[in-house]
This record gives C-alpha cells, structure tokens and sequence, in this order.
C-alpha cells in the first residue's frame, strides 16, 4: 500500500530530503498491535436500533450480506443466496461453522431470532421499512434461512447488509441490546460513550486466519478533523476535512484514502408551501440554470467533487453514463437564466428568497449564485436541530442539502415520495406520479428494467425542478504509512465481505 501511495503522489528525489520514518515493508502480514481509528461515533449498544452509527458496529457484527464497491449485494454471513423470478422468496445458503463470541455456533435458528426481532420490536427506521415487505420467515435446516414477501421489494438484498446477526442470549434480547454479541473478527470490549470503543480480536473468527491485529480502539470523541493526531502519531485512521487534503498528501507518514460510497448534495425548493415565484417551475428552472456545479463540487469536496445529475455515482450499480451526458445543467448558464425570467415577467430585484442550510462554507456559494442572477437573498445557516425544526415549518424558499451514502439507491428517492422519511430535506414533494414511478421500479425483481425505472422516476423530478442533484463526493480519510491491508467499504463499513479491518495489519519499525 505505500508504495502505491507514493507512486500516486509522484513523490521524486527532492523528498528525499524530508524527515521519513521507515516501515519494515514486509510481503507477509505482521500479526499483532493496536489500530488506533476514527470515524462515525456509536450511538447505541443495540446494533439493530441504530440510527446511523454504522462506522464502528460492523467491527463486532456481520450481516447475510454485504455492500460491494459497485454499490450491490453480495454474500456475507450467508455463503450464497437465491432470489425468486417472482421476488417474493429468498432463500440464504448460510456458512458452516460460524461462531458468536460466546463460542455458540450460528444457526439459521439464530438469523430467524434476529429477523423476528427486527420485525416485531424495532420501529421507524430502514430495517423497520424492509420488515413491511416480509410474510414470514423458515428456517428448514440449521443452514437454510428463507424470507418469504408479500410483494416484492427489490432493496431487500442491500438492507439487510445492515440488519446484524447477533446471539439470541446478548444481554437485553427481549428489550434493548446492551452487550452484543456478535460474529465479527472483534468482540465488543469496553465501551465509554462518546470517548472510546476498545474492541479486541476474536480468536475464533469464521474467516481462517484473520484477523491480524490484537485490537482496535475506536476514538468516539467526534472531533471532526483528524489531520493533527494522523500526523502526530496518535491515530492510524481518521476522517479528514476539504481543507487538510493537499497538508496530508505532503507529508511522508499518512496519505489520503476515500469511502467507496459517495454522498450527494443537492438543491430544493420549497415544494409543499411554495412561495411567488418559485411556485412557477420556469422560475425555478431559471435559478437551477445560473448554478455553476463545478464550481461548488470542487468548494465542497475538492478533487472527490463529481458533477452529476443522478442519485447513484459513476461507480455505482444504477449510474447511466448517457443521462449524465445530457444533463442541460451540467454548466452554468446566466443567459439562458435571465431570458426565462424575462419571458415570465419576473424581475429578481423584486423578490426576497430565504435559503437556509446546515452552517457549512459551501453553502454561501450556492447563495452568491442566486444573488448574482439579481435576486435579493436572505441566507440563514442553523446547526443539525435547528435546521430541521425550521424546514418543518415549510416557511422558507430553498434548503441547500445532502445526504451521505445509503446502503441502496432507493434510500436516496424515498425521501421524495409524499408519505417519506425525512421529506423536509427534499422540500416536502406530493407527487402521485413521482411516487407511483418509484413503487414501480421498487417492485420490479429485475435489475436492468429497475434500473431504467428508477431514471423515469428521477426524471419527473428533474423536468419538475423540485430538487437538482448537484454534485457527489466521497469522504476522505487519512491513513498512515504503517497500516496496511486496509480499505473502506461503501458506507463508512470498516469491515465487509471483500475486506476492512480483519485485513488490516501494522508494519513495525
């Protein structure tokens, strides 16, 4: 891995005069150490109640599948799965000789345990969503575990990635988990609430061989940029701002790595109480035409930014190359702005927009764009609660937002639908034809017409100019030199099917 990364940042002779600590470079992994890391934080003993702390669970738990870097399921906890023409049955092959960490070899008996759970006394959330769709659930020997839906629902496979497997005897089974116990490579240790997860190895991890390191200590501090405790040695792993990319890329001791999902940032207006003129959709067609996408991608994510039109990025299973190609507001467009407004009889000096958003530095670019095409701009940024206490009350005209990567691209379009979570983001759309688009696709078992599907249903969105995706990007994170084996999943998964931290291993000096 280091000398990839320093082919990659062309590294010449004249470095050679920098300060360089020397790695043992070893062919063979090197057993044993602590690897320091810091990601999300954990919100919750309860791998099933989560509500997004998915950056450290998946260490100590596993689910049948998993998230590959194309963004579709494979085979985890389950050595292969099957999948009815009709999309109403699943069948999971699971693998032999799985244990938990308390020594309990997993059945098909336990996955169904966790199901019933999920099922019965988990509410609100994704998993919550998925379990509608379910009719009942068989396990016909200790190594088949099958689902059975009352209509299909093609998202199944991706979110049960994140519906984990635990022992039926976890502490706090029948109410709220508060001792996990799991099959992952490392157990859950000591946990201090928003300061540290200690998680040692499992000795009897399923996968032969793994893992390499003794533990894992997870800094839960949520101290944003990690840059200064990277260079300094105090953590192997950490999340890194826009602004620390090119300082990190110039050190000799930790180079840079990305998430394999993208986030993706997007533009809404007001769509359940929309406000004069923006209750025109030519007008908001207008506002949509002066935005410059390169320019706030490369702002808010520097060489990760990718200017796009679609929900799913260019890596991603879903992602079509022609509808990018033909996106008419790819490049900023002033005149083409300007006539519209002219052929609407809209005069911008004559009109307040209020736009609101997270307190981010990005934002106030977008802000400029609207102002430069002459309309007056009343910008307010607000923290995490107050920014969604505002957008419920629908008494504002643009809400500048994102969302990070989900484990399905549905994830992304069901916050549109009129009867959605979290449709404040996406500005409070009611569109029966939207929705009865998305139900389609949703439905439909196969991929290629899914596919097709879901960009009909993208496409009301878009001719309608309820929200215009802007750009996507994937997080950074910085690595040192000494870690080795290691890289992120796609959605912030530090463990998965193909790799993660089992692989992971230190070099010594």
């Amino acid at each position: 891995m280091l000398l990839a990364t320093a082919s990659g940042l062309g590294l010449t002779l004249a470095a050679a005069a920098l300060p360089v600590t020397v790695w043992a470079q070893d062919n063979e992994p090197v057993r044993g150490g602590v690897l320091k890391i810091a990601s999300l934080g954990l919100d919750t003993a309860d791998p099933h109640r989560h509500t997004g702390s998915i950056g450290v669970q998946q260490i100590y738990v596993e689910g049948l599948t998993s998230i590959a870097n194309d963004g579709t399921a494979k085979p985890f906890l389950a050595e292969r799965f099957e999948v009815s023409e009709d999309g109403l049955s699943y069948t999971f092959h699971l693998r032999e000789g799985v244990k938990f960490h308390n020594g309990d070899t997993m059945t098909s008996a336990d996955v169904l345990a966790n199901f019933e759970r999920v099922k019965s006394n988990v509410q609100g959330g994704w998993l919550a969503s998925a379990m509608k769709f379910t009719s009942g659930f068989e396990a016909p020997d200790e190594h088949t575990f099958v689902v059975r839906m009352s209509a299909p629902y093609a998202p199944f496979l991706n979110l049960i990635s994140e519906l984990w497997i635990l022992s039926p005897k976890s502490t706090g089974w029948n109410d709220t988990i508060t001792q996990p116990i799991g099959t992952g490579p490392f157990l859950f240790g000591k946990w201090a609430p928003n300061v540290q997860l200690s998680a040692p190895a499992f000795a009897d991890y399923w996968q032969e061989d793994l893992p390499y390191l003794d533990a894992v200590e997870f800094d839960l501090r949520d101290a944003g940029d990690s840059s200064l405790a990277l260079r300094a040695g105090d953590l192997h792993i950490g999340s890194i701002d826009v602004d620390s990319i090119a300082d990190i890329k110039a050190t000799t001791d930790v180079h840079v790595e990305y998430l394999k999902g993208t986030s993706v940032d997007y533009f809404t207006f007001n769509n359940r109480k929309a406000r004069a003129p923006l209750d025109n959709p030519r007008v908001r067609e207008a506002i949509v035409y002066a935005l410059d996408k390169a320019t706030i991608a490369s702002f808010a994510a520097g060489e990760s930014g990718i200017v796009n039109n679609q929900w799913a990025s260019p890596t991603n299973a879903y992602f079509n190359e022609d509808v990018r190609k033909a996106d008419k507001h790819a490049k900023a467009d002033l005149a083409t702005a300007r006539r519209i407004l002219d052929e609407e009889g809209i005069n911008p000096s004559d009109h307040t927009l209020e736009i609101i958003s997270w307190d981010l530095p990005q934002n106030q670019v977008y802000v400029e764009m609207v102002r430069a095409l002459g309309f007056k701009v009343d910008y307010i940024p607000y923290e995490d609660l107050g920014l969604q206490q505002r957008l419920d009350r629908y008494d504002w005209d643009i809400v500048l937002a994102g969302s990070g990567p989900r484990a399905d691209v549905y994830l992304q379009y069901v916050v549109m639908t009129s009867d959605g979570p979290n449709v404040r983001f996406t500005g409070g759309i009611q569109d029966p034809e939207f929705d009865a688009a998305l139900k389609k696709a949703v439905t439909t078992p196969d991929f290629e017409t899914r596919k097709n599907l879901y960009l009909d249903a993208a496409k009301i969105i878009a001719d309608k100019h309820y929200v215009t995706v802007i750009n996507q990007s994937s997080a950074a994170f910085g690595v040192r030199n000494e870690v080795h084996g290691f890289e992120f999943g796609y959605t912030y998964s530090p463990h998965y099917a193909a790799g993660g931290l089992a692989h992971a291993w230190l070099s010594k000096k």
